[in-house]
């Protein structure tokens, strides 16, 4: 994109916080008596022209103001990812309630889902810590009844899975037990990898087992981002770009259809490192979904240990100013509590 000079950039700047307060299309003259500009009307609508040929503005009627583009909304984060703090009131009065919550993992995420959504004003998501290789702790095999046997495995991490196995013949509790001791003292801290490539040492009620636990295990890893915790939809419903586009409506729709919510988190944090925050706007081209709309998104939690995502969803003209710091604010808080409760530091 063409660099701008100071005055086209302060201009630019200006209009988009008009837009994002406003969400109307703003005018040289509306710029020139609401920020006191030392610049005339007609100086001001040049430079609005300049930066509409450059891409960072865009004009939706002919006699109407101009809005910002992706490209200008851009811009503007950019700006915002290095000044954007949350006043210290703000930050005392959240992290006083995290401190209220910190011995309930659970709570954290409905209070996380809670803070982000109200500070923003936007639609917020948040998914539980999860352990970010699935690991084997421990293994129960109860006979149940006949030839079926309740699994009940146990990941580093939490993680509890369980399920009921019909085998091939009926097995007694003893020899369940001894097998079960022998996995997991054999099993402990392995990886599915490692677990699948010891199936082939083990004799026929093992190897079933194994077959059994390797599947569970992947089914772990696959949907590792959990639980999805969300607040906040009926801030964004009222928005003008919700009530009028079909477009944003669709956004809005992933909050129901939870898969295809996962997918986009586990898509949208794969790159990204715990501390890492990301602003997606307007789907930064891979989601047809987001194309109204922008996300800030960050990771959080222990790295090597366990981590999650928490992020908010809102119009394109979202309040970056307020909703950056406030996601990089409670992704450290929850980084803390995390460390704390589940590494023992």
């Amino acid at each position: 994109m063409p660099e701008l000079t100071a005055r086209q950039q302060t201009i630019l700047m200006l209009l988009i916080r008009d837009y994002i307060e406003t969400a109307q299309p703003v005018g040289s003259k509306r710029l020139v008596e609401r920020f006191h500009l030392d610049l005339s009307p007609a100086t001001v609508r040049n430079e609005m022209s300049a930066l509409t040929e450059m891409g960072y503005l865009r004009q939706p009627h002919t006699s109407a103001g101009r809005v910002p583009s992706e490209d200008g909304y851009r811009l503007f984060v950019g700006q915002m990812m290095q000044k954007a703090e949350l006043p210290a009131s703000v930050q005392n009065t959240i992290s006083h309630q995290f401190f209220q919550a910190r011995s309930d993992s659970d709570q954290w995420m409905t209070l996380a889902a809670s803070v982000l959504a109200y500070q923003s004003q936007g639609v917020s998501l948040v998914t539980a810590p999860h352990a970010e290789t699935i690991r084997f702790k421990h293994i129960e095999l109860i006979s149940t009844q006949g030839r079926q046997v309740l699994m009940v495995i146990v990941m580093e991490g939490g993680e509890v899975n369980q399920q009921v196995l019909t085998l091939a013949e009926p097995v007694s509790q003893e020899r369940l037990s001894q097998v079960a001791a022998r996995l997991n003292t054999l099993l402990v801290g392995h990886s599915v990898e490692s677990i699948a490539a010891l199936a082939s040492r083990a004799d026929a009620l093992e190897q079933d087992i194994l077959s059994l636990l390797v599947q569970d295990m992947k089914r772990t890893s696959e949907s590792a981002s959990g639980e999805i915790y969300t607040d906040g939809l009926t801030n964004v419903l009222g928005e003008p770009e919700f009530a009028e586009s079909d477009e944003a409506r669709w956004a809005m729709r992933l909050f129901e259809e939870r898969s295809t919510l996962q997918g986009l988190i586990a898509k949208a944090s794969t790159n990204s490192n715990v501390g890492g925050l990301q602003v997606l706007i307007g789907g930064e081209g891979g989601w047809e979904e987001l194309r109204q709309c922008s996300m800030v998104i960050a990771r959080y939690g222990a790295p090597g240990l366990a981590t999650g995502t928490l992020g908010v969803l809102g119009p394109m003209r979202m309040s970056y100013a307020r909703t950056i710091p406030t996601v990089r604010y409670v992704a450290g808080l929850l980084s803390n509590l995390v460390n704390e409760n589940m590494a023992g530091e």
